[in-house]
């Protein structure tokens, strides 16, 4: 009786034992999951919301068209790039006839055979800065229309050819840590560089031929030896000496004719390296095809089909972390590769088998990975805080600003939706963030605007 007493009461310990050990193993559990549940907390999107009063209104009457380029400088000011060339006859309203033209028509083509068609508008010159309340600053630059009428207001250009070219068709804007203002472009074959007053200081390549034929390994044949450029998309300088080379590098996604990043030297424009994707050396548009039609499905809506080994047209953005990584749009792709900028762009073939650790390629995110057309991945911009934990993605075909963990790329949240009032999107193309973490976007086709999204809460910076 007493061993079946003693047997119980081991048996009851036993028992009591095993409760107390699953418990703690539960508290514990619990608190670990309340600490990541923290930790999430901490990087969770930020809340952003529009403000519709930002910018105020042109002087000059003066209107912009669309907008391919958005930048902030280091003292928090916006800067756009427009395109004067995309307005429609009645969005340039006010324009005169050009002299001696028959039929009558207007600088931009449009036809006034009794002159101007309504009281507004002009086209404002192709570069615009504001301050954070909306003013206007500063507005200098464009294309060189044939003539000069004083009712457009525009301030004297600094950009004669044949030193300088200015693109056929605007693409992309940046501003360097010596307030640098740089140009991309589109149907063109290169970069400009100006002082932040519109003084014209490089150009690297040549815009033309005006069709281009693209080679994603060309290093030279533009202006004083610079490389020539295939439709640069997108442009950001990397200071010195924290670079592979010591001095300010210049990287370019290039573009919407070639497959690659290219990076220059931000004071000669001269050539210092290039990849393409996986860190390969790149390829041209005749291996592409052969490798991977542009017409094949966007990865992730064939089961017959992955990812090509190869950036499609166009590579649309590049963005340089403190942390010494680069990221890149492949837009089309609808993907973000990611690069450690120290030991990617030297000779390297990393196939059949790229991945992580091979040609300085460090991983790739997808975004909406089942898009079709223009793909989803069409500008990146990073967080104003010390570790930049958030990286931002315009995707101008879902009309979206997705906020993805820069870390891991995993998809926090996202605002927008396709539409034409403020805080909606049609074609939004490229974004900015200020110190404060205020974000800026711009629209292109028949978006054309800027607008300004005000973030609320924490993890704005």
């Amino acid at each position: 009786m007493r061993r079946q007493r003693y047997f119980l009461v081991w048996c009851i310990a036993i028992f009591v034992s095993m409760i107390l050990v699953v418990a703690g193993a539960a508290m514990a559990g619990g608190q670990k999951d309340k600490h990541k549940d923290k930790h999430k907390d901490k990087i969770k999107a930020p809340v952003f919301e529009v403000d519709p009063s930002w910018p105020k209104p042109l002087p000059n009457h003066w209107q912009i068209g669309q907008v391919p380029g958005v930048a902030v400088d280091k003292d928090d000011n916006i800067w756009i790039v427009h395109r004067p060339r995309s307005f429609t006859s009645d969005e340039a309203g006010a324009t005169d006839a050009l002299p001696d033209t028959d039929p009558p028509v207007d600088a931009l083509g449009n036809p006034r055979p009794a002159g101007p068609i309504a009281d507004c508008c002009y086209p404002a010159p192709s570069v615009l800065q504001f301050d954070k309340k909306g003013n206007l600053l500063r507005a200098w630059g464009g294309p060189d229309l044939g003539f000069e009428d004083p009712a457009w207001n525009w301030p004297e250009n600094t950009c004669f050819e044949p030193n300088c070219e200015w693109p056929n068709s605007e693409h992309g804007i940046y501003v360097d840590h010596n307030m640098n203002v740089w140009l991309g472009g589109q149907q063109g074959r290169s970069v400009l560089k100006f002082a932040a007053d519109g003084t014209f200081l490089l150009e690297i390549g040549a815009r033309t031929p005006p069709v281009p034929g693209g080679d994603s390994n060309e290093t030279g044949g533009g202006m004083n030896g610079t490389p020539l450029l295939g439709q640069p998309a997108d442009l950001e300088v990397d200071p010195g000496p924290n670079t592979p080379s010591g001095r300010d590098e210049l990287y370019i996604a290039d573009g919407y004719t070639n497959h690659r990043v290219i990076v220059v030297d931000a004071e000669t424009g001269m050539y210092l390296r290039r990849w393409g994707a996986y860190g390969a050396n790149p390829i041209d548009d005749a291996a592409a095809v052969a490798m991977g039609s542009p017409t094949d499905p966007a990865p992730g809506t064939d089961p017959e089909f992955d990812a090509p080994p190869h950036f499609r047209n166009p590579v649309h953005a590049v963005r340089i972390t403190k942390d010494g990584l680069v990221y890149v749009a492949d837009r089309v792709n609808n993907r973000i590769q990611v690069f450690d900028k120290k030991t990617v762009g030297a000779e390297c073939d990393p196939f059949p088998n790229p991945g992580p650790g091979k040609c300085g390629f460090l991983g790739e995110f997808f975004v909406e990975r089942d898009t079709l057309g223009p793909g989803s991945a069409w500008d990146l911009e990073v967080s104003p805080d010390k570790r930049q934990k958030l990286l931002y993605n315009a995707d101008g075909s879902n009309q979206y600003i997705w906020t993805l963990r820069r870390a891991d790329g995993s998809i926090l949240g996202n605002f927008g939706r396709n539409g034409r009032f403020a805080g909606q999107f049609h074609w939004v193309h490229n974004l900015a963030v200020d110190s404060k973490g205020d974000m800026y976007t711009a629209e292109v086709d028949t978006g054309k605007r800027v607008q300004k999204f005000n973030c609320k809460g924490g993890g704005c910076k």
